[in-house]
């Protein structure tokens, strides 16, 4: 009788963590379906670190595989594409007259997700990229889109903005996220970064004062992060076109 290969335990570790986020993705929805709208928040939060863990779990154990990829754009579809809209939704527009266009901002960000996921898995057959472009994403990737779509909430936790008002200026603003999501424009990419050796105390210290202002204040904190993102994209822009035009043989 022929026994099957047993499989090593490191081959899945990186799976085990994808199915984690959208465990925890899941929970966040019921969170927000509850009520709890700063345990939801915490949870997708939590997942956006998670989704980052997987895919450097991949590359650090070399276990990279389209099995992997697949599970990952499934989870991400639901972490950042549903459970966001979802929460927007509940928190804000469920039993309101504006309960119509907060779902159209609901899917909008779903659709926009799904199409942004396949367009990045369709990237990731292609081999002629070069080093500069590596830098870039094509459009916002999914966990920003998340974290950009959930501003308005986070706006709300701090007090600077009141449930029932602006209501549809809020949905305009999550089209005009998840817009932003399938737009081809290029935005940073940390994937391939790199600091000059003498700046790395400077990187460590701002990555260890980030963490504790986001324990701290990290409805404040995430606010910040959100617009130094959106501020990035228009020099992004700017930078990508002056790589491109160095590229580019006269």
């Amino acid at each position: 009788m022929s026994t099957s290969k047993p499989v090593k335990l490191r081959h899945i570790v990186p799976n085990l963590v994808t199915v984690f986020a959208l465990c925890v993705g899941l929970t966040s929805l019921r969170m927000s379906m509850s009520g709890n709208l700063e345990l939801a928040l915490y949870l997708i939060v939590l997942a956006t670190f998670l989704d980052a863990a997987d895919g450097k779990l991949a590359r650090f154990l070399d276990t990279a595989s389209p099995f992997g990829a697949e599970l990952d754009s499934l989870s991400d579809f639901f972490n950042f594409g549903i459970a966001p809209g979802v929460l927007i939704f509940n928190a804000f527009y469920a039993d309101t007259p504006n309960a119509n266009i907060g779902w159209l901002g609901c899917l909008a960000l779903a659709v926009a997700c799904a199409l942004r996921l396949a367009r990045f898995n369709l990237g990731l057959t292609d081999t002629k990229v070069s080093a500069k472009q590596s830098d870039y994403f094509v459009g916002v990737p999914a966990p920003a889109l998340a974290c950009l779509a959930l501003l308005p909430a986070y706006l709300y936790l701090v007090g600077w903005w009141a449930a029932d008002q602006y209501l549809g200026i809020a949905a305009l603003y999550m089209v005009g996220t998840a817009a932003l999501a399938i737009s081809t424009l290029p935005t940073y990419s940390i994937k391939h970064a790199s600091v000059p050796r003498r700046h790395l105390p400077l990187v460590i210290g701002g990555s260890m004062a980030t963490v504790v202002l986001l324990v701290s204040y990290p409805w404040q904190t995430l606010i910040l992060a959100d617009l130094a993102y959106l501020i990035s994209i228009p020099f992004a822009v700017a930078q990508y076109k002056r790589d491109h035009t160095e590229d580019t043989p006269e």
